[in-house]
């Protein structure tokens, strides 16, 4: 079976808000002794709950081993190794509810910062989360999704660094799980392009990003279209999705010269995600696509709810779009069920 006889998957990262009792991690501090095998306990009930929500792509919280690369903590340095046949099995379940399991380390992780010593720390904490990766079995699909880094006033100096630390300091078990995205602030899809030229390393693609962040005027298809073609044959491409916030938010202030504050509607940034996908733009993007084949992970602060409310409104507006993902008949009447129970 290829990547192409499977629909297509809407993914959701970390935190579950259907279901407050889940927990992505094990979230003790460090006198506590906190461990992989709880959060991979957490893991296990997450998967379950997915499967029930028939959400086929997860991202796992970059804290899944707690203080497990902490250059001052050497007595949690072994849980990667520890647990390995607890890996195996999570890695087994997610293989088997087919589930797409990745990591997006955090933004601590960065290796084009001119501080050997930062760069150092980035490429411990990828090494250990491939190694998670490669311990639960996944294929190639399982990746770790990064961005360029830092610009530190030299933007071709900064994406050089990058092509360094990855030709000179990555081991290969991390080159093969490592995938760049586009940023929203400091690097557009053109340097991730470059960079990709550069080393082979696969590309990710947010449209959000993509809105923010386009110096190089491409357009959507075309940038979407080679950031998929970064990818090989028989290994199916992602990309990201989110909506930006739109509306206002009210903040309290204080008053100059009183002790006072008051209430005020503050416009939203650019970059801030909204709480749910708009459908319209989302099929209008999928539509520019038309016969390629990608998961999306949805990042929408509504996490999972915002993935059922995507899919019912597919559902309703763009079926179309809904088939590529798996989505029918039996969901349609599922969705309009709950549209009326809604309105009553």
């Amino acid at each position: 079976m290829t990547p192409d006889d499977t629909p297509m998957r809407l993914g959701v990262p970390v935190k579950l808000l259907a279901d407050a009792s889940l927990k992505s991690n094990d979230a003790r501090r460090w006198q506590s002794g906190p461990h992989l095998r709880v959060s991979l306990g957490y893991l296990d009930a997450v998967l379950d709950a997915l499967h029930g929500m028939n959400i086929r792509m997860y991202r796992m919280s970059s804290d899944l081993a707690p203080y497990c690369t902490h250059p001052d903590m050497p007595q949690f340095h072994g849980q990667v190794a520890e647990c390995d046949a607890d890996l195996a099995a999570i890695g087994a379940k997610a293989r088997r509810l087919g589930i797409r399991l990745s990591f997006h380390p955090s933004q601590f992780v960065v290796l084009n910062s001119p501080d050997p010593v930062l760069v150092g720390k980035s490429v411990a904490d990828l090494a250990s989360q491939a190694e998670m990766l490669d311990r639960m079995g996944l294929g190639p699909e399982a990746v770790l999704v990064i961005h360029l880094g830092g610009a530190y006033g030299d933007r071709d100096a900064a994406r050089a660094r990058w092509v360094q630390t990855w030709e000179a300091r990555l081991p290969a078990h991390v080159k093969a799980r490592l995938v760049l995205e586009n940023d929203d602030i400091r690097f557009d899809a053109a340097d991730a392009l470059w960079v990709h030229g550069e080393t082979g390393v696969r590309l990710i693609f947010d449209h959000h990003h993509h809105w923010c962040l386009n110096r190089a005027g491409l357009g959507l298809a075309e940038a979407a279209g080679r950031f998929l073609d970064s990818w090989p044959e028989g290994v199916r491409p992602k990309m990201h999705f989110s909506s930006p916030r739109t509306s206002m938010k009210a903040v309290k202030r204080p008053v100059p010269g009183t002790r006072r504050q008051e209430e005020k509607l503050v416009a939203p940034v650019l970059t801030a995600h909204a709480e749910l996908v708009n459908p319209f733009e989302f099929a209008t993007f999928l539509r520019m696509l038309p016969h390629r084949v990608f998961d999306v992970m949805v990042e929408a602060k509504a996490k999972d709810l915002a993935v059922l409310r995507l899919r019912r409104d597919l559902l309703r507006c763009a079926p179309d779009v809904a088939a590529r993902f798996g989505l029918g008949e039996a969901e349609l009447a599922a969705a309009e069920e709950a549209v009326e129970e809604e309105g009553e």
